[in-house]
């Protein structure tokens, strides 16, 4: 099957437990999310999902390779970018890529214009006889996901993918995975950078060692049983008819906007009723949400230990 598929997927280092019992699909053409603290385990996934360590326990495919057998399979349809780029300083741009076009025996006469295409994307253009040594963080790190690209794999791993890049290439390289995802291909995201990965990302993994919530975005930022009204005006003025309300508990007011705790997401209709009874000017009333990084770091609190 395509995409990636885990299974109770875990892995031990003597006494300690890196990775355990994990168990999630990534479809094709879906940019995942994998978020976590440093020493969550995320990077021990992604090496095992990868190939380069073997599962204690558990089982997962890649592309429908699966990863504790199919090795030289698998890495022919992966790509990796891990955090730090690992290009070689004496060595110029172009044969960077060379040599990890031999790693992976294209043949160079093909993979080359690939990788000019992604050079050209990435602002490189005319830089590649120059060595990497002279090369800002940005552009080593743009450098870096060209590398990534140059086997046109299927399945790409995303470790911090903008970190160094100047607002406008951060912009490029987010519109370029959008862009390879709408290849078909699947992509696993491991970011700090929460907002990224709310515009990137359609559902998201939060581990901490082992799985502490999964789901679409949309859906864990989901603030309970609460809806946000907008009116027109001061919506403070609304607030106390909301208040009567025997099913509205709690209600907020900030500018033109109520947010309304509620027993039931079922009274949400009756809200807004109220309100207009009340003479409100509704706008809009949609079912609250948090930050992302507000429902990330109480996951964190909820798993710690």
């Amino acid at each position: 099957m395509s995409g990636i598929l885990v299974e109770g997927l875990g892995k031990r280092f003597g006494e300690r437990t890196a990775v355990e019992g994990l168990t999630f699909h990534v479809r094709p053409g879906e940019v995942f999310g994998l978020l976590g603290p440093n020493g969550a385990g995320k990077t021990t996934t992604v090496r095992m999902l990868t190939g380069l360590l073997r599962p204690s326990e558990g089982e997962a495919s890649v592309w429908g390779h699966r990863v504790d057998r199919d090795g030289e399979a698998l890495r022919k349809v992966v790509g990796l970018l891990t955090e730090q780029p690992g290009l070689y300083d004496r060595l110029t741009a172009r044969e960077n890529l060379r040599f990890f076009m031999k790693l992976h025996e294209l043949d160079e006469a093909q993979a080359w214009p690939r990788a000019m295409h992604y050079l050209e994307r990435f602002g490189l253009g005319g830089r590649e006889a120059e060595p990497v040594g002279g090369f800002s963080k940005g552009m080593r790190q743009k450098l870096a996901i060209v590398r990534t690209l140059v086997h046109d794999p299927r399945v790409i791993f995303l470790d911090e993918p903008t970190s160094g890049l100047d607002p406008e290439s951060a912009r490029t390289v987010r519109d370029s995975v959008a862009e390879l995802a709408s290849e078909g291909r699947t992509i696993v995201l491991c970011s700090h950078n929460l907002a990224e990965v709310e515009r990137l990302c359609e559902r998201v993994a939060v581990v901490k060692r082992r799985l502490l919530a999964m789901g679409p975005v949309k859906e864990l930022r989901r603030a309970g049983h609460a809806l946000d009204v907008r009116v027109e005006g001061e919506a403070e003025r609304f607030r106390n008819v909301l208040v009567s309300l025997p099913f509205a508990p709690n209600v907020l007011a900030e500018g033109a906007r109520l947010r309304v705790m509620l027993a039931d997401e079922a009274h949400a209709p009756e809200v807004v009723a109220c309100l207009v009874g009340a003479g409100a000017r509704v706008h809009s009333a949609v079912p609250a949400q948090r930050p992302l990084e507000e429902v990330y770091l109480e996951l964190l609190r909820e798993g710690r230990g």
